[in-house]
């Protein structure tokens, strides 16, 4: 009996070996993501909301949420918040979403979101500018606010991304590229410094599984070594590569290309002080010397769209509602001509009394397009005589800001409230107006827009502002971004978005 016992133990050891042994911790899921949008030289660099740009990446990167956000089709919704109502033109009532916690285990109410604007008003650039916060009253999960003067765009201001809402009693951690905050996302930022950020998932999200474990996002500033990091598999998705590099992809069945129609726009601003673009003449000839079509057709490779003005084809009051001029290199001379600037000396440039015609073209290598729109127009403009000089630069805000520039050429998304108000009050009449461009007429219509609530007569404004930009010519503008996102083909729930926020989320997924 005791040898058939032993018999039996002996058989069921050597079943056991040989059955596999399961394994009850699954493999962690990691994704690693480079981007040329996330660096110090573009105001974004850690994750301080209330600090520059940085509440873009907070909010691409899925470490913070605002109240409401934009869907596909720039149309908001409630996010944070579930609900609003104005109750006169002044007050606006938000009622909160319940359930919702902070990264620092802190619940979320009215008092921590009256907190966390309380300070993004206090410090920030825009902000205040912006939403015209007067006071807020805290209740519950009810925040009331009050405005100076009646703010009809205030809850697309609050879908901004420096509306995130952080837990101010956790506070800021760092300075900086390396500040870390306490947000509701569904991943907690471990390590945050300008160049790379580790994030976790968030294992209490309110807004249910977070499915990939931990994300790495890397910052990357020459496009090439962007390409060959997702080619070698050192990332697994990217945004902002080369667009001559997209062909590498397409058609590939171990890569998927995401993309849509986006409102940053690449637009130039003339320098009001300059002596030379104080000549209208001149900076006409410069927008009708730059050809954008071909710079969109053989530069982006069609992932750009030409612009005519600030906003693309699918708003309202974007390119297609405004009058301005075509590529017209004869034209463009004609003018010159008219102003005194002949080649009287053959050299190939336009000249007046004695004096070549040279433009200051300032601009910035983070976003990859820019360089070679400057190389692009440098081409063209030779054409009508008008000689370039390009100063390609990570410290073009000092540039900017000493006006030490004929044309500076930069990238802005022109509507990220899916509200024209935005580029107006930031870029015309507000603080990222470098040219020092100014108009009686653009001030009085850009408060009006401010306070105008009807949704077509806001439009309408916006057509109206556009128009006596460029028939100032203050501004011109070259092409619309159609973004795109390159991955493995086993990474899933990513896109791009035609707000250029919302990268990674809980959707987030690796096969």
């Amino acid at each position: 009996m005791r040898k058939k016992l032993i018999a039996a133990v002996l058989a069921g050891a050597v079943l056991a070996a040989a059955l596999p042994v399961q394994t009850f911790a699954e493999e962690e899921k990691t994704f690693v993501y480079g981007t040329t949008g996330y660096s110090e030289e573009m105001g974004d660099a850690g994750l301080n909301p209330h600090d520059n740009y940085s509440g873009w990446s907070a909010v691409r990167y899925g470490v913070g949420e605002t109240l409401f956000k934009y869907n596909d089709n720039m149309e908001i919704e409630p996010w944070l918040a579930t609900d609003y109502e104005f109750i006169d033109d002044t007050t606006v009532k938000i009622t909160l979403r319940e359930g919702v916690k902070f990264s620092s285990g802190r619940t979320m109410d009215a008092l921590a979101v009256k907190e966390c604007l309380e300070d993004l008003i206090k410090v920030h650039d825009r902000a205040p500018s912006d939403l015209k916060i007067d006071r807020m009253e805290a209740e519950g999960m009810t925040l009331t606010i009050y405005t100076k003067e009646p703010c009809p765009a205030i809850i697309n201001y609050l879908g901004d991304p420096y509306g995130a809402i952080i837990d101010m009693e956790y506070g800021i951690q760092g300075e900086g590229g390396s500040a870390n905050v306490a947000g509701t996302g569904p991943y907690i930022a471990e390590e945050v410094s300008p160049t790379q950020i580790e994030l976790v998932k968030n294992e209490d999200y309110w807004g249910g599984e977070v499915k990939v474990d931990r994300v790495t996002v890397k910052s990357f500033a020459d496009g090439s070594a962007l390409t060959a990091a997702l080619q070698t598999g050192d990332i697994q998705g990217t945004y902002g590569l080369q667009y001559d590099n997209y062909a590498l992809f397409e058609n590939n069945p171990d890569y998927t290309i995401h993309s849509c129609a986006t409102s940053r726009c690449f637009f130039g601003q003339f320098n009001f002080e300059s002596e030379i673009m104080q000549d209208q003449n001149v900076r006409k000839a410069i927008e009708m010397g730059i050809d954008k079509e071909g710079f969109c057709s053989v530069i982006m490779q069609g992932r750009g769209l030409p612009a005519s003005a600030a906003f693309p084809d699918s708003f309202s009051y974007g390119n297609q509602a405004v009058e301005t001029v075509s590529y017209d290199p004869e034209g463009a001379k004609a003018l010159l001509e008219e102003s005194g600037w002949t080649d009287s000396d053959g050299d190939g440039y336009v000249d007046r009394d004695g004096e070549k015609l040279t433009v200051n073209w300032l601009t910035y290598p983070t976003r990859l397009e820019q360089p070679k729109l400057a190389e692009y127009a440098q081409a063209t403009l030779k054409e009508i005589g008008i000689d370039v000089k390009v100063n390609n630069t990570s410290d073009h805000m000092t540039y900017a800001g000493n006006g030490d520039f004929d044309v500076y050429v930069s990238s802005l998304t022109t509507a990220p409230t899916g509200d024209p108000e935005y580029f107006f009050t930031s870029t015309v009449t507000g603080p990222k107006n470098y040219g020092g461009y100014q108009n009686e007429e653009v001030t009085e219509l850009t408060e009006k827009l401010h306070q105008t609530f009807e949704t077509e007569e806001r439009s309408a404004l916006a057509v109206e502002l556009q128009q006596t930009i460029l028939d100032d010519d203050a501004m011109f503008f070259v092409s619309h971004l159609n973004m795109g996102i390159v991955t493995k083909s086993d990474v899933t729930g990513i896109a791009a978005h035609p707000c250029d926020y919302y990268e990674i989320t809980a959707e987030l997924d690796v096969e």
